[in-house]
């Protein structure tokens, strides 16, 4: 490529005004019912397509929310992984970026990042973004190896906290201006005040009992044993209140979350709440579930920005988060809900029965909390800011020689010949 044209080129990509659309293959361990895979399918569902051919590669079969994506049978693909340590999956995920001509991969979860750096080198992809969902945690040996072997095949990082931007800096030594913080978003169409009256006559609840809900996977760092403990404190206050937990363990026992789970039940038993603790498990109907919520819980020793929180926010509700990552940034304490210490159930007890016991001061708060959702946290300013991220990387290597997209065998985006292609559920 002439200097002439490479410099034409990389104008193109930095106006956004591309010659053809961008191959962008979106990879993730699963598309289980979690945050950022909730994120996936928003930025997918939204981005702009006269820029980008998105493709989704899941390394799981399961994939629940596959029905969230506009096109499921042509941009989901699922090559899965025949044992915890399949070498194979880099090479058909390799395969798959070829035929599809991807320009720029972005991963999301410790196994997906491995295999998007090492297929992205194999497949001559040249944009790799990684991303940061969370913060203070103790990687394990093998990721931490993982991390440091890989991390200079990444152009950025794209973390959804400024507490993850300096926990990447710090702990991988990235430079600041290689992280971008894009924070999660939600959509206000689907997340909306409902009605739930339905709902809560199937739970056989009282039309004036109060519910407040904790929505969390089960995670040591979501810290169910707080909200059991502020449930049995408020519980004395407010005999008809009831106390809802949302939420299913992480598949194959990640971040040993079965043995967890045991544990929390072996709480909520101890508990003695008996039928004032509703235990829901994992649900579809959300926009719902919140609805019937007069506060939402999240008592976590740790976080990144959390779904559950702006998805009860869009729906009315007040929260109460503890003072961890962005929380206080997402939550202006007073204004939308409270923010408390880690580990203070006093104070978790005391904000909650606030809210419970004054009406004006939560439908106050619940306003807020909408209108600061629809104002803040948009899909529309994520997928516009991440849509930026991916054509900064397509310029800057645009800029620095000429991209040689592999060769597709047929069209300019071509059906994967090996691979198992997922449908909705």
């Amino acid at each position: 490529m002439a200097f002439d044209d490479r410099r034409a080129a990389a104008a193109r990509a930095a106006s956004g005004a591309e010659s053809s659309p961008v191959g962008l293959m979106v990879l993730i361990s699963s598309l289980e019912r979690g945050g950022a895979e909730r994120q996936v399918t928003e930025l997918v569902r939204r981005i702009d397509r006269r820029r980008f051919v998105p493709t989704v590669c899941s390394l799981s079969s399961l994939v629940p929310l596959a029905d969230r994506l506009p096109n499921p049978a042509a941009e989901l693909v699922v090559v899965e992984k025949r044992s915890k340590f399949d070498w194979s999956v880099i090479g058909r995920v390799a395969q798959i970026m070829r035929e599809r001509r991807t320009r720029v991969v972005h991963a999301f979860h410790f196994e997906a990042e491995m295999v998007a750096r090492l297929a992205a080198r194999r497949a001559g992809v040249p944009v790799v973004i990684a991303s940061e969902r969370n913060t203070d945690y103790r990687r394990p040996l093998i990721q931490t190896v993982g991390q440091r072997l890989t991390i200079s095949r990444v152009d950025f990082v794209i973390a959804n906290s400024e507490a993850g931007k300096r926990f990447t800096m710090k702990t991988l030594g990235l430079a600041g201006d290689r992280i971008r913080v894009i924070r999660s978003a939600v959509d206000v169409d689907r997340f909306r005040p409902l009605d739930a009256s339905e709902l809560r006559r199937s739970l056989h609840l009282d039309a004036d009992a109060p519910v407040v809900g904790m929505v969390a996977s089960f995670k040591r760092q979501k810290n169910h044993g707080d909200f059991f403990r502020m449930a049995q404190a408020v519980a004395r206050r407010f005999p008809k209140a009831r106390f809802a937990c949302v939420g299913a363990p992480l598949r194959d026992n990640l971040q040993g979350a079965d043995d967890y789970y045991r544990e929390v039940t072996a709480l909520a038993a101890a508990a003695k709440l008996g039928d004032r603790l509703l235990l829901l498990g994992s649900r579809d109907d959300m926009p719902t579930v919140y609805s019937m919520l007069q506060v939402k819980v999240l008592p976590s020793s740790r976080e990144g920005t959390p779904n559950a929180v702006l998805e009860a926010m869009a729906c009315g509700v007040p929260v109460v988060v503890t003072d961890v990552a962005d929380n206080a940034h997402i939550v202006p304490d007073g204004d939308v809900g409270f923010v408390v210490p880690v580990g203070d159930v006093e104070a978790l007890t005391d904000r909650v029965g606030r809210l419970l016991g004054d009406e004006a001061l939560r439908a106050r708060l619940a306003g807020n909390a909408r209108a600061r959702v629809e104002r803040e946290f948009s899909p529309a300013r994520m997928v516009r800011d991440t849509e930026a991220v991916y054509a900064e990387g397509v310029r800057l290597k645009t800029a620095t020689g000429p991209i040689t997209a592999p060769s597709s065998p047929s069209g300019p985006l071509a059906a994967p010949r090996s691979t198992k292609t997922a449908t909705p559920p």
